[in-house]
């Protein structure tokens, strides 16, 4: 899949899917979302491809919804049901995503790295509710994913106030999981993807889902939920060879030196 506005390329089993509208900052029209959800739905049906990679080109990740848009056929769609506005934030996708953040990810932006699993960035990525400026609210799952990433508290400090949150405060906050070094920030979260995929999927992708899916259950529902996932996991039969522990955990280095000698003639 290649166009002006998404393009999704195979690196090894990894997929990445790219915003190209460089000229408005990657922002998304409804073309765009419609084009990104698209790319996902292919992802998720490819049996090939164990993890995606969503990146903006040309220095930033995603400014946002396409404001000029508005007024325009060109508008993104908001209907209670279906795709959101921004594309795939309302997908529950089996497989894991990551996105790969330079420069802003802001508004609408914001809301598709929320969507990802994980978020790798460097030293040039902005986060931030931008739209609060422009009296524009969040429906891509802001409110919702925000708080149950970094906490009420300083998810409201983002949605109240509206202001730019830079890669290190990012990090700390836990809104971003790597920082890496400007300019290597794709072949990063390509090697990331890489290393998810080596693992058994099948485990892998249950305990996600127990993850993802217990918020807003009791302990009791969402440990039988795990419980349910677990078994799956278990009946899939894909389970490594016993390892010795000592294979995992070596044991500490042993002083060969001469042992200390105790003085046992009382003699003091």
């Amino acid at each position: 899949m290649s166009n002006s506005s998404v393009r999704s390329v195979k690196h090894g089993a990894i997929t990445v899917i790219s915003l190209f509208r460089p000229e408005t900052k990657n922002s998304v029209d409804r073309e765009t979302a419609a084009e990104l959800s698209q790319a996902f739905r292919d992802f998720e049906s490819d049996d090939t491809s164990p993890v995606a990679v969503l990146y903006g080109e040309g220095g930033t990740f995603c400014s946002g919804a396409d404001l000029k848009a508005i007024g325009s056929p060109r508008v993104n769609r908001v209907e209670p049901s279906g795709d959101g506005p921004m594309g795939p934030t309302r997908m529950r996708l089996c497989k894991p995503t990551i996105a790969a953040i330079t420069g802003y990810a802001v508004a609408g932006g914001l809301e598709l790295a929320l969507w990802c699993d994980l978020r790798v960035i460097d030293k040039t990525a902005v986060f931030g509710v931008f739209c609060r400026r422009w009296g524009v609210p969040l429906i891509d799952g802001g409110t919702i994913r925000l708080p149950r990433l970094i906490g009420e508290s300083r998810a409201l400090d983002l949605t109240l106030t509206g202001r730019e949150v830079g890669a290190e405060e990012a990090l700390s906050i836990g809104l971003a999981n790597r920082l890496v070094e400007t300019g290597t920030v794709l072949q990063k979260s390509i090697e990331l993807a890489e290393q998810i995929a080596q693992f058994p999927q099948v485990a892998m992708r249950n305990d996600r889902l127990s993850t993802l899916e217990q918020s807003g259950m009791t302990v009791e529902d969402a440990m039988y939920n795990e419980f349910t996932h677990g078994l799956v996991s278990l009946s899939d039969g894909v389970i490594l060879p016993m390892v010795r522990p000592e294979d995992i955990f070596p044991s500490p280095e042993v002083n060969s030196g001469p042992s200390e000698q105790v003085d046992s003639s009382g003699t003091g």
